[in-house]
């Protein structure tokens, strides 16, 4: 047999796609088992045999043999040698290497083979519901299920599977925040495993707990990890402390295609002018709203803090069991957060970066020649904003943070929430939630004299610099397949509300399962895709939680707004102060 000559399609479709095709598979392995038995001249199609029991390989990520498929021809030994050769010289079979001798193969169908499959399956599914009825779907349902949709998106060609297993002893090691779309990638474990030929372990933490990880594994003599995942404010930090490999050491980064990526995502990846990661989540935070309860109450989408303010008083009804807005208020990283990006809100970054064409400049951080920007009179305007917001909130809004808040606007207890954009799911994907099909999403309404923000936030993945050299080559050929569009694109199919990717966000079948996507395409074009909200320097998790803590006291009338700006303001100083000193 000819040996694997060039990558071949990994067919990773969502759950409700491959769903049909296993249904169309084994309706047809059936229909084979009953025409064989019930008829006496009838014998067994090796081809078609063994190209079910590799498609069905295939789509449930399980590996297949040229044994097994001998196996499943159901004819004798030589017959089925012969007929599997015949296959694989067509260019229907391709083959992968399963031993570094090359003596053992896993067979995998050729995208030849994808393509004809589909058009039958489609066929069988179409002439199956024509002659014994079925369903009732519309032309465009038919074609998503049965793969035409899939075909007909050729943006985005499906995963391929390496054409060398990775040569990683142990798998590929990956450290990655407990959310949503790593959750996604973890359930698809076993079809990436089968795309880049070796296992992946893949640990998940916490926001706070991620961060306490990765200091502890930098301080280690070898790196526990392949990959990691980062907040995109930390990445001055973590390269500061020397935690990252810078990629451009590691690969040739024009393999990366950079241009695809969101401008402010690809941006917030970099240190000094250097990449340290690549985007693997990039999910702005955005104004959530409830488009049936704006269109009952006359009102117009909020494009301004006035207008929501407006709208929140107009939609708050407690007596009733629902509340104007929802955002993160907590004690702490969460109101930080929220702290920082309403600055931003009203034209103002927390630190005193120079102002440029669409918004603030962020390319000279590494020479450390900025300082903290919280008690101005912007600041105070933010400020009062938040305490404005204090009387349309939950009762219980001094304690929410990222997932709360979203889950009430789920319950439909909520007509308004500040949420990013991973977290659409929790009402996106459920068809019982008031909020479900009834949804806008806007960059977050702007201040007197600013322009609307959409802040980004999300994760990178990069290399860590403790990695043994010899693991350096899988670990950046695994990177480059997680953040590949194609991958991407599965995430998205599978439950994701994440992209960084312009090509992803582009295709047919991303733009129908989400009006998201082509929102933040918008704001992306219209520059409102922003990062300098909360600028990646080393010292942006101490001043989030300054803000966070002092803010608070605040929001509970412990202090006035202009005392929580002169105390975040001294002891941001102080911070920068200390370390500059160190």
């Amino acid at each position: 047999m000819n040996a694997m000559k060039g990558h071949t399609d990994s067919y990773l479709v969502s759950p409700q796609a491959k769903t049909e095709m296993l249904h169309i598979l084994s309706y047809l392995e059936d229909f084979g088992d009953e025409l064989e038995t019930s008829i006496e001249l009838f014998a067994p199609n090796p081809h078609f045999r063994m190209t079910l029991h590799l498609i069905r390989g295939h789509l449930e990520a399980k590996t297949v043999t040229p044994t097994s498929l001998i196996g499943a021809s159901q004819v004798p030994y030589a017959t089925a040698n012969r007929r599997l050769k015949e296959m694989v010289e067509s260019g229907l079979i391709e083959q992968r290497p399963r031993t570094q001798t090359g003596k053992s193969f896993s067979m995998h169908p050729s995208e030849k083979m994808l393509e004809q499959w589909m058009q039958l399956s489609g066929r069988v599914g179409r002439l199956a519901e024509a002659r014994f009825g079925g369903r009732d779907r519309s032309r465009d349902n038919k074609d998503y299920y049965y793969g035409g949709s899939y075909l007909s998106a050729k943006s985005i060609p499906p995963l391929k599977v390496l054409p060398e297993p990775l040569k990683a002893p142990g798998g590929i090691r990956v450290l990655v925040h407990g959310d949503p779309t790593f959750m996604v990638m973890d359930n698809l474990k076993r079809q990436f495993e089968q795309v880049i030929g070796s296992p992946i372990h893949q640990r998940a933490f916490s926001i706070d707990r991620l961060r306490e990880e990765a200091m502890r594994n930098a301080e280690r003599k070898v790196s526990r990890y392949d990959i990691i995942a980062l907040d995109l404010p930390w990445v001055g930090g973590y390269a500061e402390r020397g935690m990252l490999m810078p990629l451009d050491e590691a690969m040739d980064i024009a393999r990366l295609d950079p241009a695809d990526f969101h401008a402010a995502g690809w941006q917030a990846a970099h240190w000094g002018g250097r990449p340290y990661g690549v985007p693997a989540q990039t999910t702005p935070e955005l104004l959530f709203y409830r488009k049936d309860l704006f269109a009952e109450a006359g009102l117009e989408p909020p494009a301004t803090t006035g207008d929501l303010l407006e709208a929140a008083a107009a939609l708050h009804a407690p007596g009733r069991g629902r509340y104007g807005i929802a955002w993160n208020a907590a004690r702490g990283t969460a109101l930080g957060h929220t702290v920082l990006m309403t600055m931003a809100d009203f034209g103002q970054p927390v630190l005193n970066l120079p102002e440029i064409a669409g918004g603030f400049g962020t390319d000279h951080l590494s020479d450390h020649d900025y300082r903290p920007t919280i008690d101005t009179e912007t600041g105070l305007q933010a400020a009062e904003f938040l305490m404005n917001l204090l009387d349309f909130s939950p009762p219980d809004i001094l304690s929410m943070s990222w997932y709360e808040r979203v889950r009430p606007y789920a319950a439909g207890k909520i007509a308004m929430a500040y949420g990013y954009t991973l977290l659409a799911p929790y009402f996106e994907l459920d068809e019982t939630s008031p909020a479900f099909g009834q949804t806008g999403y806007l960059p977050h309404p702007a201040g007197p004299g600013a322009t609307p923000v959409a802040p980004v936030g999300g994760y990178m993945m990069g290399i860590p610099a403790n990695l043994p050299p010899e693991r350096v080559a899988a670990a950046v050929e695994a990177l480059i397949v997680f953040t590949s569009p194609g991958a991407q694109k599965l995430y998205v199919q599978n439950g994701s509300r994440t992209n960084p990717r312009f090509s992803v966000g582009a295709d047919p079948e991303v733009r129908r399962a989400s009006q998201i996507f082509e929102a933040v395409d918008n704001m992306s074009w219209r520059d409102e895709l922003q990062f300098w909200p909360r600028p990646p320097v080393p010292e942006i998790c101490d001043i989030i939680q300054i803000c966070g803590e002092e803010f608070h006291d605040m929001l509970r009338g412990i202090v006035t707004p202009r005392q929580a700006l002169r105390q975040a303001q001294d002891r941001a100083d102080a911070l920068m102060r200390q370390i500059r000193t160190t």
